[in-house]
């Protein structure tokens, strides 16, 4: 079983940024006891017991704009259930990660931390509605292996209208400058969303394919190993388990304001409105997928990433087709299991399927 919990609070709002995310104005004591209430009321719907938990993140929002002691209670009510070596993750800002936060963090048992530093050039930075500087970032990694984490995470966003090839070779070189203080990187390719201050804005996204592949190239040539079409591990040990077991179509509870979980074939929705949450934080709107939803993700989740897609689990037409792109080199079949050779091509491979 994996877990996720969503803290939707932030000092501002990013220019690109869909998520659910609100200024903190007063709700945080209110907000953390419904977000204990709901996540105790469902480790035992779910019947979840000692150790079964692998993986647990806590995303945003922006975690780390939240004292760490609002999260004690929280691993108070969650540690029986996790697993002993389980992958515990919480997102973080550059500029509101600080020493003190990260300790405590740590204390409490995260021991995996997610930086957002979406670029490292200034206008970039300003471009994207990002509060933080380069400086910031390098000290938010030096000051996390001070307190002693062992997997970091970075983030990073290409394809805005300010990308050409000297601005991603500006983000290569300081990649490479914090290579060794890092074990894992996301890089994002910018999506334009509804409801954003770029949304309509369809020129902000550049949409170079060719600029895609140099960028996945040259971080590969760093040393990273592309396990999805956005995620880069050093290693297979550095891989994000969490979000492997979302492409793997495995369960997962989520709680929190805005977020999603996936039992049995069922989609589990908490409320979007603060009040509505704080009010009644069980609540969850219920998708029943069909077998034909359940098949469109595993083709789309697995064309994408290191996953795969099963061959038992394709019909008799899909398996034609999965065969013909093995002939063509697009697709490899091992031991029952389709793998994409390209994950730049796992969308028009998708809607081929």
């Amino acid at each position: 079983m994996h877990f996720y919990i969503h803290i939707p609070f932030c000092e501002s709002k990013c220019h690109y940024c869909a998520f659910t995310s609100l200024k903190k104005e007063n709700y945080e004591k209110s907000y953390f006891k419904a977000l204990s209430n709901d996540i105790d009321f469902h480790l035992k719907k779910f019947n979840i017991h000692r150790n079964q938990i692998k993986t647990l993140f806590i995303g945003g929002g922006t975690p780390s704009c939240i004292d760490a002691n609002n999260y004690e209670y929280i691993f108070e009510i969650l540690h029986p259930y996790l697993a002993k070596n389980a992958e515990i993750s919480c997102e973080a800002n550059p500029n509101s990660a600080t020493l003190n936060w990260l300790k405590a963090m740590k204390n409490i048992g995260i021991n995996r931390i997610s930086f957002g530093a979406q670029s490292f050039h200034s206008e970039k930075l300003k471009f994207l509605g990002r509060i933080h500087n380069q400086e910031m970032i390098f000290k938010a990694l030096e000051n996390s292996h001070k307190v002693g984490f062992a997997n970091i995470n970075l983030d990073l966003i290409y394809d805005t209208k300010m990308d050409n090839k000297k601005m991603l070779e500006f983000e290569l070189l300081n990649l490479e400058k914090i290579k060794p203080l890092i074990t894992h990187l996301s890089a994002y390719n910018l999506t334009i969303e509804s409801k954003t201050a770029f949304a309509k804005k369809e020129n902000f996204k550049k949409n170079a394919p060719n600029l895609m592949k140099f960028f996945i190239q040259e971080i590969t040539k760093l040393g990273f190993f592309q396990y999805e079409i956005s995620n880069f591990s050093k290693n297979k040990n550095s891989i994000c388990k969490h979000n492997l077991g979302y492409w793997k179509g495995k369960d997962y509870i989520g709680c929190g304001l805005s977020a999603v979980g996936f039992y049995k074939n069922q989609r589990f929705y908490t409320a979007k409105n603060l009040k509505s949450y704080i009010k009644d934080p069980t609540f969850r709107n219920i998708e029943k997928l069909s077998p034909q939803d359940l098949n469109l993700e595993h083709l789309f989740l697995g064309l994408r990433s290191i996953v795969g897609i099963q061959e038992k689990k394709l019909n008799l037409k899909q398996k034609e087709k999965a065969n013909l792109l093995v002939k063509e080199k697009k697709l490899e079949l091992k031991k029952g299991i389709y793998y994409n050779l390209n994950f730049l091509i796992s969308d028009e491979l998708a809607l081929y399927f």
